[in-house]
């Protein structure tokens, strides 16, 4: 991803900043060794700093779709990435230098995000642009003094770009299969040809049979209340009818 972005911003600067001239965009480190080893006319982008932008951080899922607009799966959110370039121009005069700092520095101005013609053939298939910021105050935890000091280089006039792209993490997570039949009931120990509803309604015939059903004694104690009882019932019929009588 990281080569794709510096390919297109390449591909821009050449076509819109250094458009008929021989001056070349290379990523190289700006240290004083490379200083000392280059003479011909060049800008450099230095990508210093790689870092994700939190602001953005979403959290779940994405559902996906099949053709028949059924979820067949979850896809993780995607990242947002801020990649942070230091451009400087290096020629033989500094006023030439300011004058290609200009130029690079106007074409970025007048791009908030890369054109789809500049980017590469993998960057285009992307949903959302890649956005461009350039000469922005920078952040305490990142001055752009801090990084010449970093490199062992000298200080020079330099353009802070900072590009801003999605990445599509990708990790899927299936969906439930679809329900192909209707669900099937079988109690533990049937076979599979036995019938299942008449199973049931036997079970739901004994509950109810057991819960009419009246209680039984569990002890002597309980023995001997319903045999007195059971006598006092007897005599008193036994009064009632020789009155009668």
């Amino acid at each position: 991803m990281i080569n794709e972005v510096d390919e297109s911003l390449r591909n821009l600067l050449k076509a819109e900043a250094l458009s008929g001239t021989d001056v070349d965009v290379v990523l190289d480190a700006p240290t004083r060794e490379w200083a000392a080893r280059h003479s011909a006319p060049m800008i450099d982008m230095y990508l210093y700093d790689i870092r994700e932008d939190l602001g953005r951080r979403q959290s779940g899922l994405l559902p996906q779709y099949d053709d028949e607009g059924r979820i067949e799966g979850h896809l993780s959110v995607p990242r947002f990435v801020k990649l942070s370039y230091l451009v400087t121009a290096w020629t033989q005069r500094p006023e030439d230098e300011h004058r290609l700092l200009t130029s690079v520095l106007w074409c970025l101005l007048e791009n908030e995000v890369i054109p789809e013609e500049r980017l590469t053939e993998p960057l285009r298939s992307k949903e959302l642009p890649i956005g461009i910021v350039v000469a922005q105050p920078g952040k305490d935890d990142r001055k752009v003094s801090d990084v010449w000091t970093a490199l062992g280089g000298d200080l020079k006039p330099s353009l802070d770009l900072v590009t801003t792209v999605r990445l599509d993490i990708g990790i899927m997570q299936e969906a439930a299969r679809l329900v192909q039949a209707p669900m099937r009931l079988r109690t533990v120990g049937m076979e599979p040809e036995d019938n299942v509803e008449d199973e049931i309604k036997h079970l739901r015939h004994q509950e109810a049979a057991a819960t009419a059903a009246p209680a039984t004694p569990t002890n002597d104690h309980a023995d001997a209340a319903v045999t007195k009882s059971g006598r006092s019932a007897t005599k008193k019929v036994s009064g009632v009818t020789k009155q009668a009588k």
